[in-house]
């Protein structure tokens, strides 16, 4: 294959990773244009938001290894079919119901795609220098994509209507499949030995119920639920664990964990985005409801961050020419750290130029970590094995984001929460339990309210909302410099290599 081939490959790669990234976050701010047309309860809206999540991380470890087993191109292109189709089902729901059943349909096709994607750039970019630099780009639209959903929604909404923010995905997986046909080559294992029905199922019924406990613990705190459902899918998982263990082809290949690197990239995938989905998951109500944006706006307020993620990636692969792997991957989490130390501090003190900036440099310093992670993730792997890996990745991705948004969503919120029941007296119990959940429902719930009262609520939200924000700021900025200096230490003798098959660089 060409040098030009082989990047015009890596286009039709990347283009399913930046959808699915964009709809990780899109939704959130199309939410109340279409609760205005389906009229969902709350718990349908739940389900609306949380079923893609749900099966996109049940599913991974699976779609995984069957990629290996019957080509990873050939997953591909049935998942760019499926989620093509059920982007046009979602776009035309007429019911939330319908909605649901489209939003399960997008986590199915969207757990086919991530895998097979990053598994396939090995196969187009045998050499290790290249395929850093692709697997780069491939970071750069994942981490640029999450980011850009907020914007991307806004815009649509702006324009036309809430299906709109759906249903621009379906070109574009018409492009992939015609790409996928003319660029990409096939890619599976050769002897992949009998399939295991009961790890599959072990699979998805473990991480379905850890996943729905911590989407429960985020929405309503700690409950008897949520930890009942959280301690199912950990035994659950455990069991699966060792039975992998057993097995002369297991589903997953556990033995991978005793790399040290591996395992290190596959933690700092999970607590990168662990630490981001916090700021990502209060930045936008901040920039709406405290400095009174519009949702277009706000969304390029968030811009920065994205830029720099995006050249973070980028710049990793040069930078680890120059530098040892563990600096840049763990250099990149410490300034992570520092950006979200430094909002922390002045988030209720300074403008947005300055929140711009800090902003940015935790996207920097998430850009230059996981850039490189992934690149140790499908270059530890042996190469009949690289779908399951990669999965094993995504899988970490999707673990980090439903905890960061269970445990550092909680934490603001309780935070939030607290500082609105010392509202003024004058403010009826009913409005401040209407307005205890969002800062936009406090918003609504003060439009009943007399001028100077209403001013006054609005006041203590902004400001406990505010204050929470600072903390779960603080925390993220804890988790990150933690995550940098595993990487830093951990990683620091000879020993702690890619594997013979990958990269040749120390990481000492």
């Amino acid at each position: 294959m060409t040098t030009r081939r082989r990047w015009a490959a890596l286009a039709v790669l990347v283009l399913p990773v930046l959808l699915i990234s964009i709809d990780m976050t899109v939704l959130g701010i199309a939410v109340p244009a279409l609760s205005e047309d389906l009229d969902p309860s709350a718990a349908q809206l739940l389900w609306i938001i949380d079923i893609y999540s749900f099966l996109l991380a049940g599913l991974l470890v699976l779609m995984g290894n069957l990629g290996d087993r019957i080509g990873r191109r050939r997953l591909l292109m049935i998942g760019a079919a499926a989620f093509g189709a059920a982007s046009v089902f979602a776009a035309f729901s007429t019911s939330a119901q319908m909605l649901i059943a489209a939003r399960a349909l997008l986590g199915l096709g969207g757990a086919t795609l991530m895998p097979s994607t990053l598994s396939l750039v090995r196969t187009v970019f045998p050499d290790n220098r290249e395929r850093r630099s692709a697997i780069a780009v491939w970071a750069a639209a994942f981490a640029g994509g999450t980011a850009l959903g907020p914007v991307i929604g806004g815009f649509m909404l702006e324009h036309f209507w809430w299906g709109s923010v759906f249903l621009i995905n379906a070109p574009v997986m018409v492009v992939l499949l015609f790409g996928a046909v003319i660029l990409l080559p096939e890619s599976r294992n050769q002897n992949p030995g009998p399939f295991d029905v009961t790890s599959a199922a072990l699979s998805i019924a473990g991480m379905l119920p850890l996943v729905y406990g911590l989407k429960e613990l985020g929405s309503h705190g700690v409950s008897v639920v949520a930890i009942t459902a959280m301690l199912i899918g950990i035994v659950l998982l455990w069991v699966f664990v060792r039975r992998q263990l057993t097995l002369a082809e297991p589903l997953l290949d556990v033995s991978l964990f005793a790399n040290r690197v591996f395992t290190v990239a596959i933690l700092t995938n999970l607590l990168s985005v662990f630490s981001i989905l916090g700021l990502l998951f209060f930045l936008p109500q901040y920039l709406q409801f405290v400095e009174g944006l519009s949702p277009l706006t706000a969304g390029l307020w968030i811009l920065p961050f994205a830029l720099a993620a995006v050249v973070g990636s980028l710049a990793a692969p040069a930078l680890a020419r120059l530098v040892t792997l563990r600096v840049v991957i763990g250099g990149g989490m410490l300034l992570a750290a520092a950006g979200f130390a430094v909002g922390a501090l002045v988030i209720d003190s300074t403008g947005l130029i300055a929140l711009g900036l800090w902003t940015a440099t935790i996207g920097l310093g998430i850009g230059l970590a996981e850039s490189l992670t992934n690149d140790v993730v499908v270059s530890s792997a042996p190469p009949e094995r690289t779908g399951s890996a990669a999965a094993v990745s995504e899988t970490a991705y999707e673990m980090g984001g439903a905890m960061g948004t269970a445990v550092l969503g909680t934490l603001g919120l309780a935070l939030y929460r607290a500082g609105l029941a010392d509202a003024s007296g004058e403010v009826p119990q009913h409005v401040i339990d209407a307005g205890s959940e969002t800062l936009g429902g406090a918003q609504l719930a003060a439009e009943g309210l007399p001028g100077a009262v209403a001013d006054s609520f609005l006041a203590t939200a902004a400001e406990s909302f505010t204050s929470g924000m600072a903390v779960v700021l603080l925390v993220a900025g804890l988790v990150a410099a933690y995550t940098g200096l595993q990487a830093l230490i951990v990683l620091r003798t000879r020993r702690a290599r890619v594997q013979e098959s990958a990269t040749s660089e120390v990481v000492s």
